[in-house]
Formats: structure tokens, sequence, C-alpha cells
């Protein structure tokens, strides 16, 4: 398809009549796990997807990164290394240190934005004005690219940068946003100590920088910005199991508030993390090192998934840049020295539309095993909390349980508000609870007024993620093991609803999602296999094609 044809019909459909949220029919059951065998993916009736870009897509400006080993290593395609074949080779075996097909990348997280102007490789070629960024999870070496959206297959994915301002190789991202105020693209790291914060300018090739010495180094993937110029982050770090509770982890990841002293400078200011108050003794809910058991079965541990509960929050300054400087530092450890409250893995979050700003949901991914002794009652298959602030730069707030996860719905990673009251989570439950609960993946939707406290109450399956060829080959190998450095089955990733607008107006929760009206578009990775990142459009209507 040209460009002009698809500029054309892509307004078209989003000009389609909304689908109300609440109207979602629903995917009755998850996909089964088949040894051996593929799945398609199952949407609710009301929906269909098509591909934007795939693993295999090659970049419009392929790159050479050298690494500091001295090693070159190609960036050629969006979702592969070009270290060996995409699939294996007829007699090729698997063996530690010889791989049997290339690394895979992993788009992530994904950024929607309308921009006008953007330039490419190509300086004679019209980009058009829709892009979506990605960072990419996994790989020899980090980068990030653009999708434009507008373009033809041979100007379809532009590399934004493998290296930083100073030359250095890029980290593997996970998350990304946009920010307004500083004009620069906000891009996660999920490295623990390693990880942190990296801020990238829309130019190609993109001038990017390490904010580790403002915001710290941790394991970093959900980040929001607010109307204030507050960063949010959200950190995924597993704790250490338990030594009786082997298959339970303890509480050691923390969500974060970076307040800038300037709107438009995030390389000064103060961290902060969120502080939960105990509702038995009234102190700090904290980590305690070498406790894991205690921590993991703890009764603050219980309280803190119980429903009906209203916890006290505040933030507590882990470094300032005015006193302390901007030398890195980890942020976890001092989250952990500062009496913060660990989490179980919440990975990501999203303000409320229509609030105010005044409520962020978060998920806890959980232990992502059934066997977990933790169980729901102490976070096992984590869940959503809700944190509600008088304004978002307010110093204290209430936190509570909006849902508790069971085996059947646990893994809870990126997450979407379709409008005001409904909002998405999806799963990365990964290959090993597949297997236990024979069910891969689903996105859920839920109704932020729903008492999800009453067991008959559930959010509604409006996916029923599958299994590529390609990832049910890559589950193969890794089950074989002998080194295989590829994940197994598909995973979802990246859901995302926005306009696309750059402004401080476009926001994510400044104004109420009409989905695929007014230039509100939906997408998603369909992570592992194949890589391929979908859009959502809405289905036909009445067996009539979308006017």
């Amino acid at each position: 398809m040209n460009s002009t044809l698809l500029r054309a019909l892509v307004p078209a459909l989003l000009a389609a009549a909304a689908i109300p949220a609440s109207g979602f029919e629903g995917v009755p059951v998850a996909n089964p796990k088949v040894a051996g065998q593929s799945q398609p993916n199952v949407l609710t009736p009301e929906l269909v997807e098509t591909p934007v870009a795939q693993g295999a897509t090659r970049l419009e400006n392929p790159a050479v990164v050298v690494l500091p080993s001295g090693a070159a290593a190609p960036v050629t395609f969006y979702g592969y290394d070009e270290n060996t074949s995409f699939v294996p080779l007829p007699g090729d075996v698997q063996a530690p240190g010889h791989s049997v097909e290339a690394t895979k990348t992993e788009p992530d997280k994904n950024t929607y934005l309308v921009l006008h102007g953007q330039r490419g490789a190509d300086p004679g070629y019209d980009y058009g004005s829709h892009f979506l960024f990605q960072g990419h999870e996994t790989g020899k070496v980090g980068y990030f690219t653009r999708v434009n959206l507008d373009a033809d297959s041979l100007h379809r994915v532009t590399l934004m940068a493998a290296t930083d301002v100073t030359g250095a190789p890029l980290p593997t991202f996970d998350g990304s946003t946009w920010n307004p105020f500083a004009r620069r693209l906000l891009l996660t790291a999920e490295a623990g100590s390693a990880g942190g914060v990296w801020q990238a300018t829309l130019d190609v090739p993109s001038q990017v920088q390490d904010l580790a010495g403002s915001m710290g180094r941790g394991g970093y993937e959900g980040i929001q910005t607010d109307p204030d110029g507050n960063v949010w982050i959200v950190e995924d770090v597993g704790g250490p199991t338990g030594s009786v509770n082997k298959l339970a982890r303890q509480p050691n990841s923390f969500v974060y508030r970076f307040v800038p002293e300037q709107r438009n400078d995030l390389t000064h200011g103060k961290l902060q993390a969120l502080q939960v108050r105990s509702l038995r003794t009234g102190q700090p809910i904290a980590f305690h090192a070498g406790q894991a058991d205690a921590d993991i079965l703890s009764a603050d541990t219980g309280d803190l998934r119980t429903y009906g509960n209203v916890f006290d929050t505040r933030w507590v300054t882990l470094h300032d840049t005015r006193t302390d400087g901007s030398t890195p530092y980890d942020a976890n450890a001092l989250a952990k020295a500062r009496l913060a409250t660990p989490f179980k893995r919440p990975e990501n979050g999203q303000f409320r539309p229509g609030t105010g700003f005044r409520e962020f949901f978060f998920d806890e991914t959980g232990d992502t095993n059934a066997g977990t002794q933790a169980g729901a009652q102490f976070g096992g298959f984590g869940g959503v909390f809700k944190l509600t602030q008088r304004s978002p730069s307010s110093n204290e707030g209430h936190l509570s349980l909006f849902y508790r996860g069971d085996a059947a719905h646990t893994g809870l990673d990126n997450v979407a508000f379709f409008d005001r009251d409904h909002v998405v989570f999806v799963e990365d439950a990964g290959d090993g609870l597949h297997t236990q609960r024979n069910a891969f993946d689903s996105a859920y939707l839920f109704d932020v007024r729903e008492d999800y406290s009453v067991p008959s109450r559930q959010p509604v399956r409006i996916l029923a993620l599958g299994r590529d060829a390609s990832a049910t080959l890559d589950a193969a190998y890794s089950a074989a093991g002998n080194g295989f450095q590829n994940e197994g089955d598909n995973e979802i990733t990246g859901i995302h609803v926005s306009d696309g607008d750059a402004s401080p107006s476009g926001l994510l929760g400044a104004r109420v999602p009409a989905l695929f009206q007014r230039g509100w578009r939906a997408f998603y990775t369909q992570q592992h296999g194949d890589n391929v990142t979908w859009e959502l459009l809405p289905a036909a209507q009445d067996g009539n094609p979308l006017e």
C-alpha cells in the first residue's frame, strides 16, 4: 500500500463510530498452551488488529555499533540482531556459545506522537506526521526506533540512536514516554543498578543523554509525566526468594517521583519514593534485609493486599541535586535506607483521565509462579493499586487495593486507559506460568468504579494472545536449554492509547480518551517470536465496511 493511500485510509478508519468500553463483549477463555502448536490471537468481536511493524522489517538507516569489548554490532532490523539466521538452519544444533538463530531485540513500550517536519535517513522523503517510538528490551546492543506510520515499507522504521552523546552504546530499553516540557522522549532501562532514565531528542540521529545524575540508577520500567512536570517512575526488580517460601519473592521494587527544579530541565531536581504507613503500627512498611520469609508473609504485606484497607502515604526524598550533587547513585538502595515501601514488581502505572492527575493506578506483576507460597492473600499473583492525592505534587495521599490478582489474572504489566472509567492491564505471566495454568496471556479491561472484592465480578478479557510459529519454535528451543538465548511464548506489551498530542495538553491523563475518534489510536506489541507491533481498530459494524 503506498503512503498516500495509507494516509487517506487511517483517518477514515478512526472516524468510525466510537466503541464504548463498557460495551465490549469480551473473549470467553484464554488461548490454551499446547506443545508444538501455534495459536492465533483472539480479540473481542468489536476489535480487529493490523500490523504496523514486525521483527524482520529492515531499518531504513542501519548502523554498526562498536561495543566496549571492541566487537562490532550491526543494527539492521527492527526486531533482530544481525548475528545469524532468523530461524535455525537445517542440521544446526544449539550449543553453549553457538546460537541457532539471531538474538531478538523485543520492541517494547509504545509512545505515539503526531509531529510535523520530522526527518529521516532520506532527505527527500516526506515521512508524514504520525509516529510510534519504541525502545528495545533485549539484544546485543541497545537502541530505539521510530515507526513511521504514514511511510512506505522502505521508510517504515527509522533507527533513532544506538549510542548516547558521549558515543557510549545505549542500554536496552523497556519503557518510554514523552515529556512535553523538556521536549524529550524519556526511555527507561530495567537493568537494576545499571538501569535508569535516558532523555532523547526527536531529530535523526537523536541526541541521547543519561539522567543517572538526577534520577539515579534503578530497574526502571513504567514512566509518566504529570502537568507539574514531575516524572513518575515505576520500578521492576525481583526480590530474593525465601529460604522456606522458595517460590515467592520478597517485595523489592519502589514507586518513584522525580521533582525537577524547572519543568524543562530534567538534570536538576530531587528523586522521591513512595512510603506507605502500616495500619497496625503507624510506622513505614519497609524492606528488611535478610528477612525475605518474614516480609513475604508479614501482616503488613497481607494488609496491603486486602480489599477495603486505606493507607496513608507520603513521599520521602532520596536524593537532591542541590545538596547531593549529580553523581549517579543507587535509587533502590536509597529507597530501602529511607524506609520507602517495596512492592512486588510494580511494572507500570498511569493517571486516570478526568481526575486532574489526582488518581494514579499502578500494577504488581507478582511471583509469576502458580505455586507461590504468598498466594493471592500476600500478593503472589500481583494486582492493581490506586494512589489518590489532592494534586500530583502533594506530599501525602492514600493508597488502596483496586484489584487482587489470582492465577488466572496475574503477571500484570502494561496499562492504558480506554476512557475515564475503563482501564486495560495486560499480562506478562511468562512461559512457566503459561504451562502451569495451560493458558497464554490476556488483556483485561477493568471498570474503575467496580468493586472487585465481590468474587463474581471480574474484568473483561478483550484479547486472548496466541503464539506465533516463531515463538512456538523458540519455546521448544528454550525448553531444551543448551544456552538458547531467545524468549519462548509471546507476551503482550506496550498497550497504548493516545491522540499523539505532543503539547502539555496531550499528557496521558490530561484528557479523556475517545477511542477511535478525533485522532485517538490504540497500539500494542506482541513481544517475542515475530515481534509484531499491532494497531487496534474498530471491527466492521453490522457487516458493513468502516466508513
